[in-house]
């Protein structure tokens, strides 16, 4: 199998945020700062992160809040860049992120679905093609005419998720989203994901729902500090990291 995610030697570093000095500070800090080389202090999110995902291989991501998986999944997304080192991704990215991000919220369901289809990459022709089968997943047909400002934020979450399954994904960046719905849609999420997986979708998933990593991955990489700290099999990598979460 070809390689669909290439991540070599990668690094990603923040500029610290510091509370801006007031006009007076910054009026007597003046002389100091011209006359010295300014060192902009940075926080590093990933240090020389390098890995691979084959085509139709679903990787899951773990680790705690602030090791560094987001920031992983913007920089494969592409609207990160990497501060050194490299990321390719050979195919079309599906993100299911911040479902529904691109949704206007005076625009009908059914508005919303053409727009976000053509935002992932379909043409408006074959949205409207798929359009019934988009509605029946999200199961909220009786609204579909209706503005998405009047649906729930379980509506809201269905029709997006909904709209980016159909689009013919490639490569699927996922985080936290099988928690879309009630128990029964979530799991109707899960079973498509995995049917998508199975046709050959590569996917990597970001989660805290071990459950859900040990279902759905092949391979499994847990980050700390922005490091691997490991790489290998799902019930060996969730096993590790629910230990150093006991201790």
């Amino acid at each position: 199998m070809s390689e669909a995610v290439i991540v070599q030697n990668l690094i990603k570093k923040y500029p610290s945020l510091k509370k801006p000095p007031g006009f007076k500070q910054w009026i007597v800090s003046l002389p100091k700062m011209l006359s010295q080389k300014s060192e902009q202090p940075y926080f590093t999110a990933l240090n020389n992160v390098s890995f691979t995902v084959k085509k139709g291989e679903c990787l899951g991501i773990i680790g705690k809040n602030g090791a560094g998986k987001s920031t992983m999944l913007s920089l494969l997304l592409g609207t990160s860049f990497p501060s050194a080192g490299s990321v390719a991704v050979n195919g079309k990215r599906t993100p299911l992120l911040e479902l529904g991000a691109g949704f206007h919220p005076e625009l009908t369901g059914k508005e919303n679905i053409i727009l976000n289809g053509v935002l992932l990459g379909l043409t408006r022709g074959e949205v409207e093609a798929r359009l019934d089968s988009i509605v029946a997943f999200s199961e909220i047909e009786r609204f579909i005419e209706m503005p998405v400002r009047t649906y729930s934020s379980g509506m809201y979450l269905r029709l997006a998720f909904s709209v980016a399954i159909h689009t013919d994904p490639e490569v699927l960046l996922i985080d936290e989203i099988l928690a879309v719905g009630d128990e029964s849609y979530q799991k109707k999420s899960e079973q498509a994901l995995v049917s998508l997986i199975k046709r050959g979708v590569t996917t990597v998933f970001v989660s805290h729902n071990m459950e859900a990593v040990k279902k759905i991955c092949n391979r499994v990489i847990t980050l700390k500090n922005g490091q691997i700290e490991f790489e290998g099999e799902p019930d060996v990598a969730i096993q590790n990291y629910m230990h150093v979460l006991g201790s």
